[in-house]
């Protein structure tokens, strides 16, 4: 029998790490242990669309897991008031400390109070988890303190209580308070939520996705599945010129512009400065950007926005054009429609259909070759251009999303996308050509995946390959839309809604069967009987009776209205799901006033519970992947254990 010399070499390498029977006995226990703890919470949010303040309030509150644990503990002690002002310390303690502090008669009394509270709040929260895990999470500084007073082994509630004390007492004697308040609401923050699962969309409509990756930089355990807008921003980050006039005209839409220019150092003055002489005597009312604070801005500074949400608009049109010309395979050629405008009778000519323009002003295109950029133009578009490449933040932003991000995740026997499968309407896979291939179902999203990675990482290819990011943006075919057109043209310059309309692809109806689900998780690989399909993109519309829940619970649709351009649309601000040991719970969200708000009025985000789906038996890590990985470890090192009995590895002592 040939000798497995690989196998002895991968544990020659474990024994530097584990140097002999007694680690290698400890390590083994340790990760049994470890298999039998409750599973950690995993928190799922979808179309954050750059709403920073709403996003980090439920980061911060756990999704309402925090004021859930203090009202189990506090239910019958202490009043409502008292445990939103605990709760709103935690959220936001350097803040919230700071309005106590004017409030508070007897502060060392307050603190004693608070500090005892707190360790409360925060044993519970960590129960599940080793004590190695949690002291790992505590603010450096306080590591020993904190894990002390978790874990204190007094042999009596008497020995415990001076204990106890002790501690407090020279924690706020050392005038440690503060600090110490701070470090532990830190720990509890991190233990209500084991793993962030982030559904697509970071980016558009709100005005600091900057701010929410940041958050999401530093968040311990996390994935992305990309959403279409975070497709567009990757194109425009990697050199698509029309996936970037894409980018600056939603934020011109949106009001954003201060964004690009503030968050990311991207020089939009040559395109104002463009906007303002092609269009300055115009009033542009169809491209008065949405705010919802009209207050704020006055008239001029409006127009000045509608003229560049105007030229940027004309321009990507252009850019579109072009690259549809350039890829026939694209199969867009329903999307060329500058050359199908009519300026003199004020039509255009739509699907064989003519329709009336409400907007015949475009002093820019030459209808002779409608979709070439005057030299202004190509002259906009290259500055904008380098200050999107060289726009380093960008860049750092756009690397993580690729390192954390993929098209789709299996996470727990759960499969999370953000938007859809291609689908006929026999409820079969869509073949598609794409890359050259012939491709459906698993096996498109798998190619998908790999040519968006490659885009990214072959740097010495990416300008053969950056087209297909606008592609995936735009495709009727796209995983990423999944809609027969990106009625883009039609929304600006035809009031008709017949050609406004965009029809879905067969998925966002078919999903609503349970068999249509159990088809798509069997060509995952996933156990139709235990798995459940997440997904945002299409807003719910829960004033008009939209559910969430579809496919008798098999398909959890979580895209609420983070977005306030939504809210109006959804009735609601958004789902939060939460994925603990005891099963799946949905929760709908009230509109988040502002952070000012809820520290000052302790108004936390209302959470609506829509439904709680206990999962049988209470799950435990062993039942998770990382319990399979675990596994695999005890295994590895049995393995090595035997070695070290039978003397063919040495052990160092």
């Amino acid at each position: 029998m040939e000798k497995d010399y690989s196998k002895e070499k991968y544990l020659r390498l474990l024994s530097e790490e584990y140097r002999n029977i007694n680690e290698v006995a400890e390590e083994i226990i340790n990760l049994q242990a470890i298999l039998n703890l409750p599973k950690g919470t995993e928190m799922f949010l979808s179309d954050i669309h750059g709403e920073y303040e709403p996003f980090v309030h439920i980061l911060n509150n756990g999704g309402g897991i925090i004021r859930s644990k203090i009202d189990e503990i506090y239910g019958h002690s202490i009043t409502k008031k008292e445990r939103a002002t605990l709760a709103t310390l935690i959220y936001y303690p350097e803040q919230k400390l700071k309005l106590m502090k004017k409030e508070i008669e007897d502060l060392d009394e307050w603190y004693t109070i608070t500090l005892y509270r707190l360790i409360e709040v925060a044993k519970t929260v960590s129960s599940k988890y080793t004590r190695s895990k949690v002291r790992k999470a505590i603010k450096k500084g306080f590591e020993y303190v904190i894990d002390e007073l978790l874990n204190s082994q007094a042999s009596n509630e008497k020995d415990k209580e001076r204990y106890y004390k002790a501690i407090i007492r020279t924690i706020i004697d050392l005038e440690q308070a503060e600090s110490f308040i701070i470090a532990i609401s830190d720990l509890i923050k991190r233990m209500a939520i084991d793993h962030l699962h982030i559904t697509g969309d970071v980016f558009d409509r709100g005005n600091h996705p900057d701010l929410v990756i940041e958050e999401l930089k530093k968040f311990h355990s996390i994935d992305m599945q990309w959403g279409n807008h975070d497709i567009s921003w990757m194109g425009a980050a990697c050199g698509n010129k029309a996936s970037m006039a894409t980018v600056v005209r939603i934020s011109a839409r949106y009001n954003n512009i201060a964004t690009l220019e503030d968050a990311y150092g991207i020089n939009i003055r040559p395109l104002s400065n463009f906007a303002m002489e092609t269009y300055g005597d115009e009033d542009c009312e169809n491209f008065m950007p949405k705010v919802y604070d009209e207050n704020k801005y006055n008239k001029t500074d409006k127009n000045d926005i509608a003229r560049i949400h105007k030229a940027i608009t004309i321009i990507q049109f252009k850019l579109e054009g072009q690259l549809i010309k350039k890829h026939p395979e694209y199969k867009l050629d329903n999307r060329l429609l500058l050359d199908k405008m009519n300026l003199k009778k004020g039509y255009v000519v739509v699907d064989g259909k003519k329709y009336k323009l409400n907007d015949t002003s475009f002093p820019t295109i030459d209808m002779n070759d409608p979709y070439k950029l005057t030299e202004e133009e190509e002259e906009v578009v290259e500055r904008l251009s380098e200050s999107f490449k060289h726009s380093l933040k960008l860049s750092e932003h756009i690397k993580f999303i690729y390192q954390k991000g993929e098209i789709y995740t299996i996470f727990n026997s759960n499969l999370l996308f953000h938007a859809c499968i291609p689908m006929e309407e026999d409820g079969t896979f869509r073949e598609v050509e794409f890359m050259g291939q012939k491709v459906k179902g698993k096996e498109y999203l798998d190619l998908i995946n790999d040519t968006i990675k490659k885009v990214y990482f072959d740097v010495d290819n990416r300008d053969e390959l950056v087209d297909i990011l606008w592609y995936l943006w735009i495709s009727p075919d796209s995983p990423f839309f999944g809609k027969d057109k990106m009625a883009t043209f039609e929304s600006y310059f035809i009031d008709d809604k017949e050609a406004r309309r965009e029809e879905k692809n067969a998925y966002y109806y078919l999903s609503a069967n349970e068999e249509i689900c159990n088809k798509i998780l069997r060509e995952f690989g996933l156990n139709e009987k235990k798995s459940h399909i997440v997904n945002g993109h299409i807003p719910v519309k829960a004033k008009d009776g939209e559910s969430p829940i579809r496919a008798n619970g098999k398909l959890l649709v979580i895209d609420g209205g983070f977005a306030k351009s939504y809210q109006e649309k959804t009735g609601n601000a958004g789902y939060i799901l939460t994925n603990n040991s005891h099963g799946l719970l949905l929760s709908q969200n009230k509109p988040f006033e502002s952070v000012e708000v809820a520290i000052e009025e302790e108004k936390d985000i209302i959470s609506e519970l829509i439904v709680k789906k206990t999962a049988g038996p209470r799950k435990l890590v062993g039942d998770t992947d990382i319990g399979k990985i675990l596994r695999q470890q005890i295994n590895d090192l049995t393995e090595l254990l035997k070695f070290y009995e039978s003397g063919k590895i040495k052990q160092t002592l």
